[in-house]
């Protein structure tokens, strides 16, 4: 198993960035690292895996209540880079923020994921996730 660790640093989240970057495209790296640190003052964590001394995935996630789950962990970001899939690190990424939001005290751990995004739906099929609800947006 590789370890897992936080971002607790301004270093630690621009190692972070390049790999998020491949999840939100629309960002550059310099504003993908500002809005983490803006979200982190809002309970926003960084949870990667190292390898090779490059971040090969990462997990944006939070812990929030509401009416229907309770306390639950809601993963805002999950990405693995594109030369390091199938490594396993993403479903030990999974199986860790299971276990942290267990510890938390949490009951559910929730996602969303992009209605094209098919293999991202097999992975979380794959890690006993059920598909509960569609997501819906308006721009304003």
């Amino acid at each position: 198993m590789t370890h897992i660790q936080l971002a607790t640093d301004l270093s630690h989240i621009k190692s972070c960035a390049p790999a998020l970057r491949e999840l939100r495209t629309f960002l550059t790296e310099d504003q993908i690292t500002d809005r983490v640190q803006q979200q982190m003052i809002d309970g926003y964590h960084l949870a990667y895996v190292e390898a090779a001394g490059l971040v090969s995935s990462v997990a944006g996630y939070r812990i929030l209540r509401n009416l229907t789950y309770g306390k639950f962990l809601y993963v805002d970001d999950l990405v693995t880079r594109a030369d390091q899939k199938r490594t396993g690190y993403a479903g030990q990424l999974i199986d860790w923020l299971c276990e942290h939001a267990s510890d938390q005290g949490c009951s559910f751990l929730i996602l969303d994921s992009g209605v094209q995004r098919f293999e991202a739906h097999r992975f979380y099929l794959a890690h006993r996730m059920d598909i509960t609800a569609h997501h819906f947006a308006r721009k304003l």
